[in-house]
């Protein structure tokens, strides 16, 4: 077995796994067979996912740094995925190298990798709980021990809510995490959406349902409803590429994906 197709031995090999997937889609390594399989599967019928999820982590770090330059000093990203670059830390530690983040997953693979290269960094924890259980992640001792939340925070659901199922309650689950927001904080979310590739959807969530973690796709307005009275920041909810756009680059992909099949945004608690 290569060493890329090495995993906890507590991981399943033969399952897609969605963050692995994700690892793939951004040209990472930390990818398995059957990961690389399906992403393949999935690129065949929208090939312009891969720029997506490349999008979508740019929009990461642009909504990090805007925070970061506006003050904010404490970050609780929830599903963090595998570590790349241009990490959430990484970003807001060039303007602010006080500010605490907080990484909070629950898929083994992540944590695995996430601490082994996480160990050692200042102001940088990682925590293992699961989006569904807000209450979990929220009086968590050291999430608690690292975050004030009676002073500004921005709190992270960036390519994550989109794998909540309809049972989870994903409305509500959104709604705990705006709840906690003091004035000033903010929260940041990102969601695909099936509004411009409806063609896509079925076959796309159909190899999802075989992997670790389902997605579903939901509509524009709806992810709009997940920021609920919150006020979003110029530009408003947009597609990841079309956020604040800060290279040649990423305004051309804004150009040429003008589609709202990710859209994004960042919102603030006055």
């Amino acid at each position: 077995m290569a060493e890329r197709d090495r995993a906890p031995a507590s991981v399943d090999l033969s399952t897609p796994n969605a963050a692995r997937m994700y690892d793939y889609f951004l040209g990472g390594k930390d990818n398995l067979a059957p990961d690389r399989t399906a992403a393949e599967m999935v690129l065949q019928i929208a090939p312009q996912i891969r720029i997506a999820a490349q999008q979508n982590r740019g929009f990461l770090g642009r909504a990090v740094r805007y925070l970061a330059e506006a003050g904010v000093r404490q970050f609780l990203d929830i599903g963090t995925g595998l570590p790349t670059q241009n990490n959430v830390h990484e970003v807001a530690h060039t303007i602010a190298p006080e500010a605490p983040v907080v990484y909070v997953d629950n898929d083994p693979v992540v944590l695995a990798h996430g601490r082994a290269i996480l160990a050692g960094s200042k102001n940088v924890h990682i925590v293992q709980a699961d989006l569904r259980r807000p209450e979990d992640i929220l009086d968590n001792p050291e999430v608690r021990e690292r975050l004030d939340f009676d002073r500004p925070i921005a709190i992270l659901l960036v390519a994550i809510v989109h794998f909540l199922q309809e049972s989870d309650g994903p409305e509500e689950i959104v709604a705990r995490f705006r709840d906690v927001l003091p004035p000033g904080g903010h929260l940041v979310l990102s969601h695909v959406c099936g509004d411009a590739l409806p063609d896509a959807v079925a076959p796309v969530t159909e190899i999802y349902r075989h992997s670790s973690t389902p997605i579903i796709t939901r509509s524009t307005e709806r992810i709009r409803g997940f920021f609920g009275d919150l006020e979003l920041v110029e530009p408003g909810l947009v597609n990841v590429s079309a956020w604040r756009p800060d290279t040649v680059e990423a305004k051309r992909i804004s150009e040429k994906y003008p589609d709202g099949y990710f859209p994004a945004g960042v919102a603030r608690k006055s």
